[in-house]
């Protein structure tokens, strides 16, 4: 008998195979795709799936129903103790299965309600406690936490900044494909044209460098690569905060890649420690802080909830809860003591 041939990976690396039949995950990954989920998504629904799939013995999805979900999802919040979160993450992986690769959606299965998150306030850094922690940062992530903090970005919209996203004139930065796929823009600083002119000319000379070592650039979709053949070597589609490291891609083009988020948030949480700073305070507090502060100054909670990129107003009352006036906005009465 001769040899089968290997299994690719993927539907989407192997060769054209009409007469193939695709697994399951692999079903899952190509209707995944096609809709446009992001990767960290495609990676959390898949693997909610496969353990839904293995804690059934292997069972194909079709063949379950209500009540070994309803079993699954119990089963996490009272031997794992999962968060709220992590359970309605695995909801929303099993509530996909069913609706568009199962074709036999949930609506009508009893009981299955995701859980309620705890409300937390979320931690507000102050303009000094945000000065003192500045001062003990080294470039770039001193301008990184700017940006998050001056324009309320998230640590992987500020790491997956681009040249061209960057626009000094009109002092404003243009998130594409922030949370839920929404661009946005959102002010620049004006503390922040100095440090970024500094940080667009470092980014030039690596970009020259790249291209003559033919290094490309990742996170660009295969559609872009066709329409603009020299994209991977336009200096305008380069991270502005690139990795010191280059790695070989599967396509067999060396290419360079962002700067890792958990860098950044490892640099600003060995920063607070530093500044003696009592409060948990991470990368998305910076984004808390933003938010916060422009209420305080007037600014009104549509205009704030535009500048977060949120899709729900009640997303963003939050941080009315955290103004310095108070949770209702009244006078104490301890204060004529």
């Amino acid at each position: 008998m001769s040899p089968r041939p290997p299994i690719p990976l993927s539907q989407l690396t192997g060769p054209s195979d009409p007469e193939r039949r695709f697994r399951l995950m692999e079903i899952v990954r190509r209707v995944l795709r096609e809709r446009r989920y992001s990767v960290r998504t495609e990676q959390a629904y898949v693997y909610w799936i496969r353990r839904f799939i293995l804690s059934n013995g292997r069972r194909h999805p079709a063949e379950l129903g209500a009540d070994e979900i309803r079993a699954f999802l119990s089963d996490l919040a009272v031997r794992e103790r999962v968060s709220a979160s992590t359970q309605n993450q695995a909801l929303a992986a099993l509530s996909f299965l069913y609706a568009h690769v199962v074709r036999r959606p949930l609506a009508s299965v009893d009981d299955i309600a995701p859980a309620r998150r705890s409300r937390h306030l979320p931690v507000v850094l102050s303009p000094n406690e945000i000065r003192t922690v500045l001062a003990r940062l080294d470039e770039p992530y001193a301008l990184a936490v700017r940006l998050m903090y001056g324009s309320g970005l998230r640590v992987l919209e500020c790491v997956r900044l681009r040249v061209k996203d960057i626009d000094l004139e009109r002092r404003e930065i243009v998130v594409r494909e922030g949370k839920g796929g929404k661009d946005r823009r959102t002010p620049l600083a004006r503390a922040c044209v100095v440090p970024l002119r500094a940080r667009l000319a470092h980014v030039s000379t690596l970009a020259a460098h790249d291209r003559c070592e033919h290094i490309g650039t990742t996170g660009l979709s295969e559609s872009l690569r066709r329409k603009y053949r020299d994209i991977d070597h336009d200096w305008r589609w380069r991270y502005l905060f690139a990795a010191s490291r280059t790695f070989m891609a599967p396509d067999g083009i060396r290419r360079r890649h962002h700067l890792h988020e958990t860098v950044l948030q490892r640099a600003l949480r060995a920063a607070v420690v530093a500044s003696g700073i009592t409060k948990r305070a991470t990368c998305h507090s910076l984004r808390h802080s933003f938010a916060t502060h422009l209420l305080e100054s007037g600014a009104d909670i549509r205009t704030v909830q535009e500048l977060l990129g949120h899709s729900d107003v009640r997303t963003t009352m939050i941080y009315t809860h955290v103004l310095n006036r108070g949770g209702l906005g009244v006078r104490s009465p301890g204060d004529d003591l």
